[in-house]
């Protein structure tokens, strides 16, 4: 009888600790839930040594177009384009002269780029999410999204997207840059690249 009470206490004072283990990791998952800061979470997004080596030529350039506060962002849209690499890190051959290749060098690359920045963010009266989305868009999203929302949203993003892609006869020549993308059948463009660029800023920012 007494091996037997003995069994039940100790299955008890089991039963109780385990309890209580699992109280203690709900609090912690709940705890962490509330907070979660996702600025915290973006500096996981690494930015490569190719990227902030070109940060004294971007903050030259910057400064001469008047966007010195932006100079992360700059540095944020080259590694979202490029990741630091080849002569054209900002990808800025279509927007400088309307085609794929014709900059040659970085210098060129990114001095093109600065200046299409620039004159996005002007238009955009200094909306930035607007002249980041329209750096990858083109021009005709900011006269889209002020008309349809008044400046950057999500929404607006796609819907411009989806419009464009629509147009487009030979539809081989995109490829939809994210599953999301093809799913909403918005494949002009990246729809995420407001969301893809500043996701870099805080980890620019602990480097620099």
């Amino acid at each position: 009888m007494k091996k037997r009470k003995l069994r039940v206490f100790r299955s008890l004072v089991f039963a109780v600790f385990l309890f209580a283990g699992l109280i203690a990791l709900v609090n912690w998952v709940l705890d962490s839930a509330l907070n979660f800061n996702p600025r915290e979470e973006t500096r996981s997004q690494r930015v490569s040594e190719q990227v902030l080596e070109y940060e004294p030529l971007v903050a030259r350039y910057a400064k001469e177009k008047g966007v010195s506060e932006y100079t992360d962002v700059l540095l944020a849209i080259i590694m979202q384009e490029s990741g630091g690499r080849g002569k054209d890190p900002m990808q800025s051959s279509e927007s400088s002269c309307g085609k794929r290749g014709c900059i040659k060098n970085p210098d060129q690359s990114i001095k093109a780029g600065v200046a299409h920045f620039a004159n996005m963010l002007n238009d955009a009266d200094g909306d930035l999410e607007l002249a980041v989305q329209s750096y990858n868009f083109g021009r005709g999203f900011i006269t889209y999204a002020k008309k349809e929302s008044g400046g950057y949203t999500q929404d607006t993003a796609i819907d411009f997207s989806k419009k464009m892609y629509a147009k487009v006869k030979d539809k081989e020549k995109y490829r939809c840059i994210r599953p999301d993308s093809k799913k909403f059948d918005a494949c002009y463009g990246d729809i995420y690249y407001v969301k893809s660029v500043m996701a870099y800023r805080p980890a620019i920012a602990s480097e620099s």
